[in-house]
């Protein structure tokens, strides 16, 4: 397994919620849970720029850190299917409220990040 040569700075309660959704997708696969969408090929569709691999690497965190549950079904073909936990449930204002301040900002923001800004070349 991975061992990390930084220790985690957790001192403060920033430094958690960072450490906790760090991946450029674990946002938006909670976002997507949350919505109904919760097996894993139907999660690939919502973020096909994504890797099938790194998707189910953040899900494996987001299960570790208590975020989400998975519900593997004893049936042929295989299933898998992911929901919110309790805590991952909390976790939904903050995004909503993040969300919120994107499209409150979008106007200023947008032209810096969007395509063809020379951070995404």
């Amino acid at each position: 397994m991975y061992e990390r040569k930084l220790p985690v700075e957790v001192e403060c309660g920033l430094h958690l919620f960072m450490e906790v959704l760090n991946g450029k997708w674990k946002i938006k696969l909670i976002w997507c849970i949350h919505l109904g969408i919760n097996r894993p090929g139907e999660l690939q569709r919502q973020m096909p720029k994504a890797s099938r691999r790194l998707l189910d690497t953040h899900l494996a965190q987001l299960v570790e850190h208590g975020i989400l549950s998975k519900i593997t079904y004893d049936q042929k073909p295989f299933k898998v299917e992911y929901t919110l936990t309790a805590l991952g449930e909390t976790l939904i204002p903050v995004i909503e409220s993040t969300a919120k301040w994107g499209e409150t900002h979008r106007e200023v923001l947008e032209p810096l990040v969007g395509p063809g800004n020379k951070a995404d070349q």
